[in-house]
């Protein structure tokens, strides 16, 4: 696996280790719920490698309040690593630099918010989707729309979340 720990900055006691290293573009892509939709996914690559991105895929773990915060969460976590490294994967295997991240909170605004308070990040590509398993709440993206530290594009893929393929054209001899 490739992990680009030193290319976002993270605001923490080590602080002047990263004054030495060259800031590059973050584009941060949080999700829950145990997927990611392929078409989002597809999307955020696309754009991140347009930019010349870190691609920062961040799977939020809500922590129950029945639990102490800081309680191993087994299953969560049997569930995000794979898919975190499935991501990480389809980010190397078309050229993205990528650096994922597992962020835990009491509600994926806290995890987020969590998140946002140790680390910079230029752009937040957010997947939304009707089915709530598959993106965030309406709630959630008006909330992160109003308090993100920065440029939040959402990405809704289209109904049947299936890009059709192009259509092959004939050349006339």
């Amino acid at each position: 696996m490739y992990w680009a720990t030193s290319f976002c900055e993270r605001e923490h006691s080590s602080k002047r280790a990263w004054m030495y290293l060259e800031r590059l573009w973050c584009s941060l892509v949080p999700f829950a719920g145990g997927q990611l939709d392929p078409a989002v996914l597809a999307a955020a690559l696309r754009i991140a490698r347009a930019d010349g991105a870190v691609f920062v895929p961040a799977y939020l773990i809500i922590v129950p309040f029945t639990l102490a915060f800081d309680s191993p969460l087994r299953q969560e976590v049997e569930v995000a690593l794979p898919l975190l490294e499935a991501v990480e994967l389809q980010a190397l295997e078309e050229g993205v630099p990528v650096d994922a991240r597992l962020e835990r909170g009491r509600s994926l605004r806290d995890a987020l918010r969590r998140l946002w308070d140790v680390e910079t990040f230029d752009r937040i590509l957010l997947p939304v989707s009707a089915d709530e398993r598959a993106g965030f709440e309406e709630r959630d993206v008006a909330w992160i729309l109003m308090n993100a530290p920065a440029e939040t594009l959402a990405l809704r893929p289209a109904s049947g979340s299936v890009r059709p393929a192009a259509p092959k054209l004939r050349v006339r001899e």
